[in-house]
């Protein structure tokens, strides 16, 4: 079948036309005009700067999808170990009724009340410092009835174990049990040096109960007297006098009070010196 005969005029039209849409097919390739919507709106979102949210339009945020909310930041390593408390301080002394800074923790059961105050009494650290109160006390001369020599200090090192096993007994177990409250050590860790020694030291008079609220240290009060009155009935009759059982009292009460504040720092000395981590 011949072909129709083309004019030469309609002929050049086509070759136009031909032209035309490849170089607007071109020119999309090359990034001129998008060849769809959805093209046209990744091309306008890829313009923007890199934070663009407030300059898109409901068109463009559709295309470029829900934006990603921010990483949440992690926090530093100093911030982590902030407040926190090791068993031991310095791997000998013990320090299990401590807790670390924003701690919660369930009410403290019987079975530990007993077992700190009894890891508090026989702990193998317990023994060398009892061992070095009864060498100060010796030293001082405090009660002349047991002597010198190695004769006088065996007497100074019974009565001092005895005196701080009596106490632990009573401040951390039975006292506690009995009028259901919290032997531990509740780290403040925030707040200035003078807030955080007060905190500290209050502790000998504030406590918490099993159910968590503060309240008034029986414990530690009713408990060091208990204790201290107690130990009159080993020593020798010239120290069972009123004055020679208040001084054990507060003495108890002071010793307290200052490992209530050591234990408050120690984080800090801790992470600024000896980086102990358990």
């Amino acid at each position: 079948m011949p072909l129709p005969r083309v004019s030469p005029f309609w002929a050049a039209v086509f070759v136009g036309l031909a032209c035309c849409g490849g170089n607007t097919a071109q020119a999309q390739s090359d990034g001129g005009v998008p060849s769809s919507p959805a093209a046209a709106a990744s091309q306008d979102v890829a313009s923007l700067p890199d934070d663009p949210d407030i300059y898109l339009t409901p068109a463009l945020q559709a295309a470029n999808g829900p934006p990603q909310p921010a990483a949440a930041p992690v926090p530093s390593s100093d911030a982590q170990e902030q407040g926190k408390q090791t068993k031991r301080i310095l791997y000998i002394v013990p320090n299990f009724r401590a807790v670390s800074a924003d701690s919660h923790l369930p009410p403290q059961p019987f079975k530990e009340k007993l077992t700190t105050a009894t890891e508090d009494s026989f702990d193998y650290s317990s023994f060398i410092f009892v061992g070095i109160q009864a060498g100060l006390g010796q030293w001082g001369n405090s009660y002349p009835e047991f002597g010198e020599g190695m004769r006088g200090y065996g007497r100074y090192y019974w009565h001092t174990f005895a005196d701080d096993t009596d106490e632990n007994l009573w401040v951390e177990f039975l006292v506690p049990v009995a009028l259901h409250q919290d032997t531990r050590y509740y780290t403040l860790g925030r707040g200035g040096f003078g807030k955080r020694l007060v905190y500290a030291l209050s502790r000998a008079a504030i406590t918490r109960n099993d159910d968590g609220h503060e309240t008034f240290n029986a414990s530690e009060i009713f408990g060091a007297g208990t204790a201290a009155g107690l130990s009159g009935l080993y020593y020798p009759s010239q120290e069972r006098t009123v004055t020679k059982f208040y001084q054990r009292w507060v003495t108890n009460l002071v010793i307290d009070s200052g490992t209530f504040a050591f234990k408050e720092f120690w984080p800090n000395i801790n992470n600024s010196i000896f980086h102990q981590k358990s």
